[in-house]
């Protein structure tokens, strides 16, 4: 059955508080400055890249996940159901949340990889502009995405479809980009 809200008047809208928005900033910053941290100075724990090798694979899973549910809640919310728009998102957020543990786990254990090519010609520069955008996408995406949820969970409707029409396309780039570095990185290994 299909729920759709209507429109709020604009007298009885709720205002988002900066205080929230300006704490999802912050945590997001110090999220993305130890996810840095962690990729570019932390020392790796196994040296030896012996333990849990299926992180990668899993990552990549996990975004994909986040990638389908995505395009399944933007669906639902296109036919006005938003029972269903909302456990497709919820979903994603888990998978993404899910992902983000493992991404930490992963690099906490193996730390950075060295691809083994040289870094000239058509293959690296698709994959270093891939991973780039990639990167770039996911800090911006995290902050969205937590403000896009928050506005949703504290019933802000208005706002939250505004920045949902951002946010929805920059977590789908960054989802299906995590699976396609990871399959770049799988191909270049061989």
């Amino acid at each position: 059955m299909s729920t759709a809200y209507p429109p709020v008047p604009a007298n009885e809208r709720i205002h988002t508080p900066k205080s929230a928005v300006f704490g999802i900033l912050a945590v997001s910053a110090l999220a993305s400055a130890f996810l840095f941290w962690l990729v570019y100075f932390h020392p790796p724990i196994d040296t030896t890249h012996t333990r849990f090798l299926f992180l990668p694979a899993l990552n990549a899973v996990l975004n994909g996940l986040s990638a389908i549910a995505l395009v399944l809640g933007f669906l639902q919310i296109r036919n006005r159901n938003v029972r269903a728009h909302r456990a497709f998102m919820s979903a994603a957020f888990v998978f993404s949340t899910l992902f983000l543990v493992s991404y930490i786990a992963n690099h906490a254990l193996h730390g950075e990889y060295h691809l083994p090519i040289a870094h000239t010609g058509g293959l690296w520069w698709s994959y270093l502009t891939l991973l780039l955008s990639h990167i770039s996408l996911s800090i911006i995406a995290l902050p969205l995405v937590l403000i896009t949820f928050f506005l949703s969970l504290s019933e802000r409707f208005p706002q939250h479809r505004k920045i949902a029409r951002w946010t929805f396309p920059i977590w789908l780039y960054v989802s299906v980009t995590g699976v396609a570095v990871f399959l770049m990185q799988a191909a270049i290994r061989r």
